[in-house]
């Protein structure tokens, strides 16, 4: 079984970044630890500040969906789309290989 990328494209409200990275830095080791994780990585556009990415890497596709259904991530997902400038992207990609 390979492990998962998840990749999510955030589109920000310029004047609400600042609040996002808040609740991003309150999370952002919780959600490193969840079981099943295995890595982190918050992305932001070379060329657009406001769009920020997340990527995480996880075992297998059931803990990422026990991340996605748990307390932490709804918690955490309320208070980031409030500061959306447009609906969140999202994609998940079997990793083939990994250095």
């Amino acid at each position: 079984m390979s492990e998962i990328q998840r990749l999510v494209r955030m589109s920000f409200q310029t004047d609400r970044i600042s609040d996002f990275m808040e609740v991003f830095e309150d999370s952002k080791e919780k959600i490193r630890n969840f079981p099943g994780c295995l890595a982190l990585n918050l992305i932001v556009d070379f060329e657009d500040s406001s769009i920020i990415y997340t990527s995480s890497i996880w075992r297998a596709i059931e803990d990422l969906e026990n991340y996605r259904n748990s307390e932490l991530f709804i918690q955490t997902w309320r208070k980031t789309k409030i500061h959306f400038k447009e609906k969140a992207q999202t994609n998940t990609f079997n990793v083939i290989y990994r250095l």
